[in-house]
């Protein structure tokens, strides 16, 4: 006979709410208790976020289990702040609007302002940036004693005194206030020597002995001479300007040149040390035995500088490596190097990739780097020679330009190119006295610059003689 549970389930109206209602209690009540809440609980609608969408934005949907989202901005504590503006908590401090005075006004002007209530009674707040200059005074004892000057008299002493107060010191007003018709007309460096003198007087009778004393003091004169000498640059012409210009460029371009023939002179120092040094080594490798060659030359190695010649890499501690390797070039020579030893080594017959035996890579590769110190030496006394003519050359024409004051000596060696004139400054006429005696250290002429200017005059001579 069926029961009331089957007809619920064959019209399918039972469940747990059936059970519930009905009062009947099944196993899965007695074991799982809690499981009907959370199932209820899990039962809220959620919707997922669509991909694509930002948080802030889906958060502003609105569902029937939210309140909907304020028409104005608010701050309800789940955002990212989580301080709330607590209104109400204290009362409002009442403001009160009363009257105060400035103590830096000495006519007793009053005036009004809103102000707490709390504050009432006290000073002006602003009345501590009221700061005011300590002029000294004097008695007319002390006057009489130390302060007495024939070029002032008492009452024109007072008066600078007392617009020394009025103004705190400010010479320039003070000098625009100052009585010109009843007094000596004075400058302003007159007033501040007049002024600080007294101080300085007024300091060391007054101070107490076995104290450091702090006392003004004032150049007048120095003062004077400031001022002229900018009145003087203020003054300055155009003309003037452009020529002050022209001379600082021309000292920096002697200063750069200074320090390019030092550099000079420095390298080929180097240069010379490291032919010596390699010649006493030879030397010395000759005197000594073969037994204690090896010794003798790891005890005694001398410093070359690293500028001189090649300085081959060591492959001792590189594993196994091809003895043909330690004939190759470092990168640090240029191309321009390397194609100047190859032209060397093919004029003196030497092969340019010998056979790598242990003797021919040592000895081969001491050749190349004598033959790349004999290359740098040449071409450091090619500079030096060229420099000396350039400076011969201008020590003629300073001579003829009479800026010397005695004849030009006869030059001895072969007559130097003349020199090109130097490209005019823009906005001023051409000097050449000024130019001979500006550029005396001028650039120094180089192989390449040299033969320039031979392939130009040659060219320019060529074009004279074709022209009818």
């Amino acid at each position: 006979m069926a029961t009331g549970a089957d007809v619920r389930d064959i019209l399918e109206l039972g469940g747990p709410e059936g059970d519930a209602a009905s009062g009947t209690i099944s196993k899965k009540d007695i074991i799982n208790p809690d499981k009907k809440k959370s199932k209820k609980s899990s039962e809220t609608l959620t919707f997922k976020r669509p991909e694509g969408m930002h948080r802030e934005v889906y958060a502003l949907l609105y569902s029937d289990k939210k309140d909907a989202p304020p028409l104005l901005p608010s701050d309800t504590g789940q955002g990212y702040r989580t301080v709330k503006a607590k209104l109400g908590s204290k009362k409002v401090r009442p403001w009160k609007w009363m009257p105060f005075t400035n103590p830096a006004r000495k006519d007793g002007a009053m005036f009004f302002h809103w102000r707490r209530a709390a504050e009432e009674g006290k000073d002006y707040p602003f009345a501590r940036f009221n700061k005011t200059v300590q002029v000294p005074v004097y008695s007319e004892q002390e006057y009489q004693l130390y302060l007495h000057d024939d070029a002032w008299t008492k009452a024109e002493t007072d008066h600078l005194f007392d617009l020394s107060r009025r103004f705190d010191l400010r010479f320039v007003v003070i000098h625009d206030r100052y009585d010109h018709q009843q007094f000596k007309k004075r400058s302003v460096e007159d007033l501040k020597e007049r002024y600080y003198h007294i101080c300085a007087k007024l300091a060391n009778v007054r101070a107490v002995p076995g104290t450091d004393l702090k006392i003004p003091v004032f150049d007048a004169g120095h003062e004077r001479r400031r001022k002229e000498q900018l009145e003087r640059l203020y003054n300055r012409t155009p003309e003037q300007v452009a020529e002050e210009e022209y001379l600082l460029q021309e000292l920096r371009k002697i200063e750069a040149r200074k320090k390019e023939r030092e550099k000079r002179s420095q390298d080929l120092q180097k240069l010379i040390t490291a032919a010596d040094t390699t010649a006493e080594q030879r030397r010395t490798e000759r005197k000594a035995p073969k037994k204690k060659l090896p010794q003798k030359k790891e005890a005694e190695k001398p410093a070359v500088p690293e500028t001189a010649g090649i300085k081959f890499p060591d492959f001792k501690s590189a594993g196994v490596t091809l003895r043909s390797q330690r004939m190759k070039l470092p990168s640090s020579v240029g191309q321009k190097k390397i194609k100047a030893l190859e032209q060397m080594l093919l004029e003196l017959g030497v092969e340019l990739s010998p056979t790598p035996t242990e003797e021919l890579v040592h000895m081969f590769n001491e050749l190349r780097s004598d033959l790349v110190l004999l290359y740098e030496l040449k071409q450091a006394c090619a500079n030096c020679e060229y420099e000396l003519q350039m400076l011969r050359h201008r020590h003629e024409a300073l001579a003829r330009a009479g800026v010397l004051g005695g004849p030009a000596a006869p030059a001895s060696g072969p007559a130097p190119a003349p020199a090109e004139p130097a490209a005019s400054e823009p906005g001023l006429g051409s000097d050449p006295s000024k130019d001979a005696i500006i550029d005396v250290v001028g650039a120094p002429l180089t192989p390449n610059s040299r033969k320039r200017r031979e392939s130009a005059s040659s060219s320019s001579s060529v074009k004279k003689a074709k022209k009818p």
